[in-house]
């Protein structure tokens, strides 16, 4: 489930970092810390995520539903 979570996380990391990246360029924040700060918080987001989805799928695929 492990290296399931990781192929997750590269997928989920990026859609959340550059979700948070281009949310915090709309609003017309352009200072380095404020993009570097929405980038960490998209990746640190996606941690959870992933894990969550990688056992939603793990258990599916073992007969244990969801």
């Amino acid at each position: 489930m492990i290296r399931l979570a990781a192929v997750l996380y590269i997928l989920t990391a990026t859609v959340f970092a550059g979700s948070a990246v281009i949310a915090v360029l709309t609003m017309h924040l352009m200072a380095p810390a404020q993009i570097g700060g929405a980038f960490l918080a998209g990746l640190v987001l996606a941690a959870p995520v992933s894990v969550l989805v990688a056992r939603n799928i793990y258990n599916a695929l073992n007969g244990r539903g969801i």
